[in-house]
């Protein structure tokens, strides 16, 4: 089958393949599943990513009310729909293909709960925040599948959720430095995206399977991640006769000491002690939490 030549210009130092991991199946939240690849305990973080999920939760189960401090949550649903609602009045539905990027900043309590039947799909990443932007106020940036950017060029479409890609930039801001691209190549595709060279990257794959770095390279199927080495841009190809659909993220290390309990991410112990205090005192940030319970009427423990 003949190649598609890609879009984008062609790249200097391809980054290759230097861990590769299967995200399995574990328990998570009330009921819920999650095949976790960042944050499990052969990867706890890979600056300034803490956390990648792919979800799965159908009516009782879900993800009741919870705290966060001190970084980001990004949530993109793939098959249904979650109900969204937090201590101070926001609330509304992530549906398939809509995103919600979430600064927890200083201090956020929320619920996460299906918002109708059958499984609800999708994933969550949590992106650190430096310290100068961990006690900021909390913020949401919620789009609509239908308002996501999206390109599409010889065999390969992109849904650009944050940073560029085909010539079609997002218009969400990131407080770190961040690319999160939806990609689907056809058959016989072949994609050079290029990454900025100080950045850390991984590719997680949804559906199909793919060639990642060197051409040659042994074919790569659903729920994997792949940890990018240095270079500067991701080169893939779809060998197959099924369609291929995988996210690339990168972002710009932090490099900041890490110290995390649960929900909360800060720089020092010192730091977690007060938050821990804060969130049990109903204090700095944490005010509105010692009244509020979501419609689920749930606690998480964590």
């Amino acid at each position: 089958m003949p190649e598609k030549e890609g879009s984008c210009v062609g790249l200097n130092e391809p980054r290759l393949v230097v861990r590769k991991f299967l995200a399995r199946p574990q328990p998570e939240g009330v009921g819920a599943v999650v095949r976790r690849s960042i944050g499990r305990f052969e990867l706890r973080y890979f600056d300034p990513f803490l956390v990648l999920d792919e979800f799965s939760v159908t009516t009782p189960a879900g993800f009741p009310d919870h705290p966060h401090r001190g970084f980001e949550t990004v949530t993109y649903m793939l098959q249904g729909a979650v109900k969204h609602e937090d201590f101070d009045g926001h609330k509304g539905t992530i549906g398939a293909g809509d995103l919600q990027w979430m600064t927890a900043g200083r201090g956020i309590v929320h619920s996460e709960m299906p918002a109708a039947q059958g499984t609800q799909k999708g994933l969550q990443l949590w992106i650190n925040l430096s310290s100068k932007y961990k006690m900021i106020e909390p913020r949401y940036q919620e789009i609509s599948s239908k308002d996501i950017a999206e390109a599409t060029k010889d065999g390969i479409k992109v849904r650009v959720i944050a940073g560029e890609a085909l010539g079609t930039k997002s218009a969400v801001y990131t407080r770190t430095p961040t690319m999160y691209l939806d990609f689907t190549l056809e058959p016989g595709a072949h994609l050079q995206q290029p990454i900025p060279e100080s950045w850390n990257a991984f590719v997680y794959v949804l559906e199909g399977e793919g060639i990642f770095g060197r051409s040659k390279s042994s074919p790569v199927n659903a729920h994997h991640l792949l940890l990018l080495g240095s270079g500067d841009g991701l080169e893939a190809w779809n060998k197959s006769s099924k369609l291929l659909r995988f996210i690339l993220v990168g972002g710009e290390p932090l490099c900041e000491p890490l110290v995390q309990f649960g929900p909360f991410v800060m720089n020092t112990q010192e730091e977690i002690d007060r938050t821990i205090n804060d969130f049990e005192n109903y204090t700095n940030g944490f005010e509105k939490a010692r009244h509020w319970r979501s419609e689920s009427g749930l606690t998480l423990d964590f």
